[in-house]
């Protein structure tokens, strides 16, 4: 494709700033990178269209100024070949204007594909886009979107989720690696990694990754011999980490150590160490082709059954699906892995 791709952003008063320029910056930075190399394929033109009028007004007070309106695009006949809705609060508000969400469902019919940030995802539910889709915004608001549009798949955990034509992403930097992630499809990893290196940021973060790590998840406990048993499983997930354990290693008695660590952590010891492993085993099959027996017994499950249940009930999917949606090319995993 020799032409310049089409990108439009539509941010709405009320948005997150960094959820339009971020996607913004990639866009426009694949263009120059494409424009430097030469290549007959430029890259995109980005437009920013205001959901009510040229000064968008964000989240936390900056305004910034669109270059067209929403309703001025939805009024016109132009193809665009990526359109991208921006989150914040504003989002949130305009999935309950029916002219905001009409004119989207306008312009995402012209769209070769349709895209969210964060809350973005809310209008294009609104819309009706997401119905029987696999979708996602930031986890934070994941459970409304269920609530408000059961007819949405709401996946919480990854950084963005793509089916077919749709995709919608988790929130604020979430839309780098979105965008990162379209910049590849369309223009190579070579772009993409160039881009990924301007921006200080990792080429891209798979889509299946969580939006927040087991130490996020979970608290920081209060008490130093605590946070060093926190420290000692993330850093050795493998070990034996059964409770009697970790309350040795805390000086601590099996009951005491339960109760305090789980009043502190927010989560029992069990669970903690249930998901430092499994978040160990998913980067395994996100960048490795170890089979299941292998990555089960190094962190810690000993066999895929036990890190086939493990993943069925952190994140609702098997081994063999996860790798097949978000790892590396892998040879057959061992039985019992689906």
């Amino acid at each position: 494709m020799g032409g310049m791709r089409r990108v439009v952003v539509v941010a709405f008063d009320g948005c997150q700033p960094l959820d339009v320029f971020g996607p913004a910056e990639v866009f426009a930075g694949a263009a120059e990178a494409q424009q430097r190399r030469g290549a007959r394929d430029r890259g995109y033109q980005v437009v920013i269209a205001g959901g009510s009028g040229l000064t968008v007004r964000s989240e936390r007070g900056p305004a910034l100024l669109a270059e067209t309106t929403l309703a001025r695009l939805a009024r016109g006949r132009g193809a665009i070949d990526t359109l991208v809705v921006a989150g914040g609060a504003g989002a949130r508000r305009a999935a309950e204007q029916p002219a905001a969400v009409r004119a989207v469902r306008q312009l995402a019919a012209r769209a070769r594909r349709t895209t969210s940030v964060c809350t973005g995802a809310f209008v294009l539910a609104a819309a009706g886009l997401l119905d029987g889709r696999r979708a996602t915004t930031h986890w934070a608001y994941c459970d409304l979107l269920a609530r408000s549009y059961p007819r949405v798949q709401v996946e919480r955990d990854p950084i963005y989720v793509e089916d077919g034509a749709l995709w919608t992403s988790a929130g604020v930097t979430a839309g780098i690696d979105l965008a990162l992630a379209l910049v590849e499809r369309d223009l190579g990893r070579e772009v993409a990694l160039l881009l990924a290196r301007w921006l200080v940021v990792f080429v891209r973060r798979a889509g299946g990754q969580s939006q927040f790590s087991a130490q996020l998840a979970a608290q920081t406990a209060e008490r130093d011999v605590l946070r060093e048993v926190q420290a000692h499983v993330l850093e050795h997930p493998g070990a034996a980490l059964e409770v009697p354990t970790l309350a040795r290693r805390a000086g601590m008695s099996v009951r005491n150590f339960s109760r305090v660590f789980s009043a502190e952590v927010g989560l029992s010891p069990a669970a903690f160490v249930e998901r430092v492993r499994v978040e160990a085993a998913r980067q395994l099959l996100e960048t490795t082709r170890r089979a299941a027996g292998e990555i089960a017994s190094a962190v810690g499950f000993g066999t895929p059954e036990a890190l086939r249940r493990a993943f069925a009930r952190r994140l609702g999917l098997g081994p063999r699906e996860y790798r097949a949606r978000f790892g590396a090319a892998a040879p057959v995993l061992d039985g019992q892995t689906r």
